[in-house]
């Protein structure tokens, strides 16, 4: 029996991306990897996390293994707000706050509620590969737009819109990633985002604005969001997996009053309610703990990670192989010269053992892809340097 029988025209659309494939390979014995963007969990208390879990099922286990609201305790709303705060979203409103089990659902639940096969979402290039799978999924036509070492360039936003518009297509949404962006880490600054959102008021264009890792700046304060000022053009997603912990799956929207009804009816269809336990601990992290504090000293680790990569790089990469040290966030992006394809370099670099992600994953253009991207966040300065002296020498070989 054909098993695709069973499958809908959405599924067979569905392609595995080339992180899977690396997360694949690095799961071999003593490979370094310099694939995924794990946050850094040692700064955490555990020990006094560890006796909140504790008490939140011996002294709260009829509230917290239960049903909760679909839109969210109203005690971890509060203190999304108090976390957008600090991004620089002043006096949000708890009750326009959906919570989602991470921002990925937020980008699901958008993409679902928003958009309709065959619509198309502008991504800057390049993007989230987590976000470009969920459209994939939705049968919904990703297209790109130019960016540079600031993000998104309006010009070319307009332009793209504009011919968007002359082919009678339908735009669900922009979706961006202004602050220390995935893959390339560019950081958008706030005249741009200001002329971004005005291009897309004047073109009719929705805003989902993704930022998880708006306070990992290594110096600089955080560039308040695009949703700071043109809060009702923008659903705006935040998350706890980059300031407190990944695997409670906690996450939260700030969506527009007009779109609020809708936004959480599709999100309740998805998943009924976020966990109570995971909104319950991350609640406790964010009022009873000094998580301002864990994510400053997160982020001079990731300096002193960060550097640790991009000095090993500059020592050992021939210069040819064009990359920039980033002010915050998680990664290194970085581009082999045209013509050389960074995806059948991955496998060369697993067999010399160190894993990367190549280019490709991160647009929904296809062919050969000369960038690919370094992620310094998950390992020690040490194996960082291990992993470049492995690394290195398959790069330049491949010029």
């Amino acid at each position: 029996m054909d098993p695709s029988a069973f499958l809908s025209d959405r599924a067979r659309g569905v392609r595995q991306s080339a992180v899977r494939d690396v997360f694949d390979l690095a799961m071999s014995p003593g490979l370094v990897s310099l694939a995924g963007g794990n946050p850094w969990l040692d700064d955490l208390p555990l020990e006094e996390l560890g006796r909140v879990a504790d008490e939140l099922v011996s002294r709260q286990g009829h509230l917290s293994l239960q049903y909760g609201a679909g839109q969210g305790t109203a005690e971890l709303r509060d203190a999304a707000c108090s976390v957008m705060a600090a991004d620089g979203i002043e006096g949000a409103d708890p009750e326009l706050v959906v919570v989602t089990p991470g921002s990925q659902a937020g980008i699901d639940t958008a993409a679902r509620m928003l958009g309709n096969p065959g619509d198309v979402v502008v991504v800057e290039d390049p993007t989230f590969v987590g976000a470009l799978n969920t459209f994939n999924t939705w049968q919904l036509d990703a297209v790109t737009t130019p960016t540079d070492e600031e993000g998104l360039i309006p010009a070319f936003l307009r332009q793209t819109l504009q011919r968007l518009r002359a082919e009678g297509r339908r735009v669900a949404f922009l979706y961006t990633i202004p602050s220390y962006a995935n893959p390339s880490g560019a950081l958008m600054p706030a005249a741009r985002r200001d002329e971004v959102a005005r291009i897309c008021r004047e073109e009719g264009v929705l805003i989902v604005e993704d930022n998880p890792y708006g306070q990992l700046g290594f110096e600089d304060a955080p560039v308040p969001p695009i949703a700071a000022e043109h809060r009702d053009q923008v659903i705006y997603l935040g998350t706890a997996s980059k300031i407190f912990s990944p695997g409670v799956r906690i996450g939260w929207a700030l969506v527009p009053p007009a779109l609020l009804r809708e936004f959480y009816l599709s999100a309740e269809s998805a998943y009924i309610c976020p966990s109570v336990p995971s909104q319950m601990l991350a609640t406790a992290f964010l009022t009873r703990f000094d998580w301002q504090g864990h994510v400053a000293r997160c982020a001079v680790e990731y300096a002193r990670r960060c550097d640790a990569l991009v000095d090993s790089m500059e020592e050992s990469l021939d210069p040819r192989i064009m990359f920039a040290r980033p002010g915050g966030g998680f990664f290194v992006w970085a581009r082999m010269p045209d013509g050389i394809d960074t995806l059948p370099l991955m496998h060369t670099a697993a067999e010399a053992g160190v894993v990367f992600v190549p280019g490709a994953a991160f647009t929904p253009d296809v062919g050969p892809n000369p960038h690919f991207r370094l992620a310094f966040s998950f390992v020690a300065p040490e194996v960082l340097r291990e992993g470049m002296r492995r690394l290195a020498p398959v790069l330049n070989a491949a010029l």
